[in-house]
């Protein structure tokens, strides 16, 4: 199955649960609003590091009190600097790069304990959530005051004779899972916090990926200047760019505001 054919059948089974909001009391819209950052070869190990502002829009659809379907649309950014590194052979690699991430969704959430807005007993519960999302990713550098998009030079040699790869795409796929809290707010809605991580299939959401440097001059010549000098920034032409064996990870944290689509249940004291 193609990268595409995921990505449809993604957006259609979002789609068909969106269209079942006539059901109003299961149904609810919501926002949140909180911090989006990655872990990879820019930043192996330090969470939170560089944390973004980051926010989404999301529809929630309560099959009965314990399980939830819900589709996401969300907006996020992150980037890394290997002049922030604590290590001086990072330091020296002198990469950096930033990229802002469209993300559609679809998933699942568990509830804890039975939760419904609205319940007169059941008012609060924590949940754990998994699904599956497409994003787009665009990661861009800065160079002599430039921001120059890296996926089109081929930094890597992507596209060239010097290695069998092509040019990766910026449209991939993730698995978000993570885990969350919301507490009712009357009939009204609900308020909580979430906390998503997001695993990726590619190890160029950082434009970094193999392990090693192609050779500077014949990347100049077939993929131009530009994307040789992008390529290695340390000066030295030999060493590590990068850990292929990993692939890159983004997380969204935050906080979650609902309300409830339309009429309250018709027998509060019974969750569905």
């Amino acid at each position: 199955m193609t990268r595409n054919t995921l990505i449809l059948l993604l957006i259609g089974f979002t789609l068909s649960f969106s269209g079942r909001s006539q059901n109003y009391s299961r149904s609810e819209l919501g926002v949140m609003v909180g911090t989006s950052y990655y872990i990879g070869d820019l930043n192996n190990f330090r969470h939170f590091r560089d944390a973004k502002l980051a926010g989404g829009l999301f529809y929630r659809y309560n099959v009965n009190a314990r399980v939830a379907i819900r589709g996401t649309l969300n907006y996020l950014s992150v980037s890394a600097d290997d002049a922030d590194a604590k290590l001086e052979i990072l330091q020296e690699r002198n990469l950096n790069f930033k990229s802002t991430i469209w993300e559609l969704g679809s998933g699942v959430e568990l509830n804890y304990f039975p939760f419904q807005i609205g319940h007169d007993r059941f008012k609060g519960s924590g949940y754990l959530f998994m699904g599956l999302a497409a994003f787009r990713m665009n990661p861009k550098t800065m160079y002599n005051g430039d921001e120059i998009a890296l996926q089109e030079l081929g930094t890597e040699g992507q596209g060239s004779s010097l290695t069998q790869k092509s040019k990766y795409s910026l449209i991939q796929m993730a698995i978000p899972f993570g885990f969350g809290g919301r507490v009712s707010l009357g009939n009204v809605g609900s308020l909580g916090v979430e906390f998503g991580v997001r695993k990726t299939y590619t190890d160029y959401l950082d434009d970094v990926g193999e392990g090693l440097y192609v050779d500077h001059d014949a990347l100049a010549a077939e993929n131009g200047p530009l994307a040789a000098e992008l390529s290695n920034r340390s000066g030295n032409r030999f060493g590590k760019r990068g850990n292929e064996s990993n692939k890159d990870w983004y997380f969204f944290t935050g906080a979650t505001l609902t309300f409830k689509l339309g009429r309250a249940p018709s027998c509060p004291g019974n969750p569905r």
